[in-house]
């Protein structure tokens, strides 16, 4: 029986001391967390986390030298298996497309409140995609003109296409459940079918293809 880490193992790349305080403080502080490191600058996480047994990296945009973006787009390459989740005051589209094609998982405001974003490591560790509900409007509004695409069409069912379809608007597992009154485990089984007829490897990847194509 393989053993599992009893808590999910996050780093935090932040230069404001203040928030990197607190957060390594009120991670380590919750039950099923633990704050491995914490990071002023892209340049000192890219040194050390490749070592770490990091299962979720808090990664803010806005660094000194080079910007968190860059730094996801060589860390990931790295830790392929670890989730990054982009945490920033930036609300634009452009943003949020640059880190989710540079490897990132999710996206979420730094005003978010500390016992959601520890919800959103959670989800991303069990391969969801977690954004701030106005990241995900924003993220909706940007291409709510584009009509959805016939290739995904033939390659999805229909209700295949409905949870891509509520995963892109940043609904949680749960959420999609209950809105179809299915299970969270027949949502993450149709997700697994999503993921093999679309060749990607998350629902980030899944949800870029419904968005982009």
């Amino acid at each position: 029986m393989e053993n599992k880490k009893e808590n999910i193992v996050v780093a935090l790349v932040e230069d404001y001391k203040e928030i990197r305080d607190g957060f390594n403080d009120f991670i380590s502080g919750s039950k099923g967390f633990s704050c491995a490191a914490t990071f002023a600058d892209a340049e000192s996480a890219l040194k050390k986390i490749p070592s770490m047994n990091v299962d979720v990296v808090l990664m803010d945009i806005n660094l000194p030298k080079l910007n968190g973006i860059e730094c996801v787009k060589k860390l990931k390459p790295l830790l392929p298996n670890t989730q990054i989740i982009m945490l920033t005051m930036y609300e634009d589209s452009e943003h949020v497309f640059e880190a989710l094609k540079a490897g990132a998982a999710g996206y979420l405001l730094k005003r978010t409140l500390p016992e959601k974003i520890l919800e959103a490591v959670k989800e991303v560790h069990e391969g969801g995609s977690p954004m701030s509900m106005q990241i995900a409007r924003m993220v909706v509004k940007s291409f709510n003109e584009k009509p959805v695409h016939s290739k995904l069409e033939q390659k999805l069912t229909e209700r295949e296409m409905e949870i891509l379809s509520y995963l892109s608007k940043g609904m949680r597992y749960k959420e999609i459940a209950d809105t179809l009154f299915i299970s969270v485990e027949t949502v993450r089984t149709h997700l697994r079918k999503i993921y093999e007829k679309l060749q990607v490897r998350n629902s980030t990847e899944a949800v870029l293809q419904y968005l982009q194509k």
